[in-house]
């Protein structure tokens, strides 16, 4: 393969066509899955033109997810790599006897003697009325698993580079979308210099005051905050995990230790998730910190409504992170 980088500013949903292109381009034992993955570009548009492109490759399945992904485990373990998509995060959990009892434990259970590559695209988050059993981001429900790596991307670079690097990952790993992302455009590197590193959190702008830790929409909105917040005086660092397992404690531990202030923001509840491991890390590292760390998240006891007026109230806005920063640096 050509080490050759290439710049380009495109969108997240073509970030993901052109990951996706540049793997099955790459290994011909690379196949993908799932319901209407081959029907006119896919629900969400992100697989347009991979079935003329790689006839054969990409299959429709059946609306049978724990089946299909125990296939695609059959399949890895047999020397292919398949890419299954979910499409819609929620459902998730109709997969979790393949994600949770096979994929993660294959490895283990075989005494290393397989290995299980096998990818799961899924897409989540809120995104103008999809309602509430099709809204949820999901990225958090399987970060305690050993054996599965969990990945995220707010920016167009993020998900192009965390999904080649699953792809080609000889482990199970879960790759969260969210659908409201799908039209940002960024500068992404394609090519293998584009490749993310595993584990590895972006810093997506560097600033002194506050450190803001997000994940998938919640970049997008923390970067527009730290601009509004730019003109107050405050200058705000943000951290795009990118990756839940492994976390990237190092990267938010000198990046707390600079500000002294942690604001997570994360679309979902925030008992059990990401976000309050994160301050659990930080807390148990004795960074000295200037203020008590804020969580923006979603209420505990409320669902995702379908009227898009009451999902926008529930789901964090760029004014509530902004708020949460003020609050931090009041102390």
């Amino acid at each position: 393969m050509s080490t050759l980088a290439e710049t380009a500013t495109i969108t997240y949903r073509q970030a993901v066509n052109a990951a996706l292109a540049d793997e099955l381009a790459a290994d011909e034992r690379v196949m993908m899955m799932g319901e209407d993955v081959a029907s006119a570009g896919g629900v969400f548009k992100t697989n347009e033109g991979l079935p003329e492109r790689f006839p054969g490759r990409i299959v429709n399945t059946p609306i049978c997810e724990n089946t299909f992904v125990g296939v695609a485990a059959g399949m890895a373990v047999a020397g292919m790599r398949p890419i299954v998509e979910i499409m819609f995060s929620d459902f998730l959990p109709t997969a979790a006897d393949a994600i949770v009892e096979e994929l993660p434990r294959l490895r283990f259970m075989s005494g290393g003697q397989c290995s299980v590559p096998v990818t799961i695209r899924s897409m989540g988050g809120s995104a103008g009325g999809f309602g509430t059993q099709h809204s949820a981001t999901g990225e958090s429900w399987y970060m305690g698993l050993p054996g599965l790596l969990v990945a995220t991307a707010g920016t167009p670079a993020g998900i192009y580079g965390v999904l080649r690097a699953a792809v080609q990952r000889e482990d199970p790993v879960l790759v969260i979308e969210h659908k409201s992302l799908y039209m940002r455009k960024g500068d992404v590197v394609t090519g293998e210099a584009g490749i993310a590193e595993i584990g590895k959190a972006s810093v997506e702008r560097e600033g002194a005051d506050v450190t803001i830790v997000a994940t998938l929409l919640m970049v997008d909105r923390a970067l527009a905050a730290a601009e509004q917040l730019a003109g107050e005086g405050i200058d705000v660092e943000v951290v795009d995990l990118r990756w839940l397992r492994p976390l990237d404690t190092e990267t938010v531990l000198a990046s707390v230790a600079k500000t002294g202030r942690l604001v997570v923001a994360e679309e979902q509840v925030h008992p059990g998730g990401w976000g309050a491991t994160v301050i659990s890390q930080v807390a148990m590292a004795a960074v000295p910190l200037k203020a008590a760390p804020r969580a923006v998240s979603m209420p505990d006891d409320l669902h995702v409504a379908y009227a898009p007026p009451l999902e926008q109230a529930i789901v964090p806005s760029v004014e509530t992170i902004a708020q949460a920063v003020r609050e931090a640096v009041k102390g």
